[in-house]
Formats: C-alpha cells, structure tokens, sequence
C-alpha cells in the first residue's frame, strides 16, 4: 500500500494540551449566564455546564458561535443571534460567545504557567519524524489564538501550513463538522484529501474529515475510555490512537 502524503493535524487536545483551558472558559462563560438567566426568570434554574460530557459533546472543536448555540439549543435555551459586535454578555448568542473569548484570553493572560497550554510530549518528535520522511504537515484550528500559542511552543517551525480561525474568518470557512477547514489545509499542502491524514480529537473533527473523505480520519483519545474511543469510531474515525506516538507508522506505513 502507498503511504500517505501529508497530515493535517488539529491544535487543540492533538498538538496542544489546551482543552482543560478552553473548556474551563466555557464553563465560566455558560454557568455565569445559567445563574444570570435564573435569577431574573428568564429560565428555570439549571444544572451547570459539564466541563467533560457536555463539552466533548456539544462544543469542542466548533467555532464559539456554533458551540454556544449548540449549548442553548440542547438546553432548551432560546436567544436572539445578535451580531459579531456583541460585547461579552448574556443576552444573544454572540455575546454567549464573547463571554468564552474572554474567559480565555483572561487565563492566558493571567501567566500561570500551569494554565497555559504546552505541547504533548510525543508532538515534537513525531513533526519532526514526518518531516524528515519527507511527509508534509499542516496544522488547523478554528482558534484565532491557535498561531500565536504554536509559535510560543515552538511547534510552529515544525508544520509547512497553518490555517487558523483569523484564515477561518477572512476566507467564510464553515466550521466543523463542515471540512471547510481542512480542506483549506490540504489545498494549501497541494495535496488531494485522499491523499492525507487527518488527525482530530474531537468528534465534529472526525465527523469533518470523514465528509471530507481524507485518506485516513485518525481520532485521538489520549483519556483511553472506552466510551470516548466508540464514540470517534462512530463518527468517523478509522482508527483510534492514544497519542500520536504511532502516527508515523499509520501515515508512511499504509492506508486503512
């Protein structure tokens, strides 16, 4: 079998250890907006926001706007859009969605160390394995803070692409589980999509890659649950891997 030319690799929870950060700014962004909702009747007093279940199911991987609407219309919860201008609030889905920008630009600016997102260990020598294999990589995120966090890691150097969500915004790309995204990354790479990899942690980014037919969709569950891995398979996954510690293996080695 004929390896694979290239990989487009997800940022957050695939190079970066980044999603307990970013579903911790949702849960200060939806909880605020749950007690702020009860306490001038406008809802029934919920349950707060499940940083893990609710999380991977409803908002990881998707652009803000498309997983705060996610998460008000599984509660139940009906807002008007509003407009990109929405300052952070809870009055229109827009501002839902600032709240979490904000929330998150607040960690990262606050320089714990703890907090702010660093490379998986295996991530350096596995880009650069695949480099010098001659195997061309790109990263992808829906993230507008993806670029800056990749340089600061130094994982920048390491990828001949980057799109991320200001390329997201500028060119109209739908979000996952559209594979606008990532198929920007590939045409950027020169290469067909059943031609390359593409590696995702998250359910809409397996779901993405299986529409937009790559060559492999590799789902990552670096949590090893059993639940978790079924549920990567389910949409879409080929095969399901713990880190990327075997990628080089399933990119150069053979397609599925």
């Amino acid at each position: 079998m004929n390896p694979l030319r290239a990989v487009v690799l997800d940022t957050d929870g695939v190079l970066l250890d980044s999603a307990v950060l970013h579903a911790a700014a949702w849960k200060a962004a939806f909880d605020g907006c749950l007690d702020a909702w009860a306490a001038d009747a406008r809802t029934d007093r919920q349950l707060p926001f499940d940083a893990e279940g609710e999380y991977r199911e409803l908002v990881d991987g998707k652009p803000r706007l498309a997983g705060a609407l996610a998460f008000l219309t599984a509660r139940g919860i009906a807002l008007p859009p509003g407009t990109p201008a929405d300052p952070p609030g809870c009055d229109t889905v827009w501002a839902v969605a600032a709240r979490k920008e904000q929330a998150f630009t607040a960690a990262l600016q606050a320089g714990d160390v703890q907090a702010f997102p660093q490379a998986f260990p295996e991530v350096r020598r596995v880009l650069e394995t695949l480099r010098a294999r001659g195997t061309r990589c790109a990263a992808a995120s829906a993230s507008r803070h993806a670029r800056p966090l990749l340089e600061a890691t130094g994982l920048a150097g390491l990828v001949d692409v980057l799109v991320d969500g200001t390329d997201a915004e500028r060119l109209a790309l739908a979000g996952k589980p559209d594979p606008a995204l990532f198929l920007e990354a590939a045409r950027r790479l020169r290469v067909a999509p059943a031609d390359a990899a593409l590696v995702e942690d998250a359910l809409a980014g397996v779901e993405a890659g299986r529409r937009g037919r790559f060559g492999l969709v590799v789902g990552l569950d670096r949590t090893r649950d059993t639940a978790a891995t079924a549920a990567l398979r389910a949409h879409g996954a080929d095969v399901v891997l713990a880190d990327l510690t075997a990628l080089v293996g399933a990119v150069t080695g053979a397609r599925p």
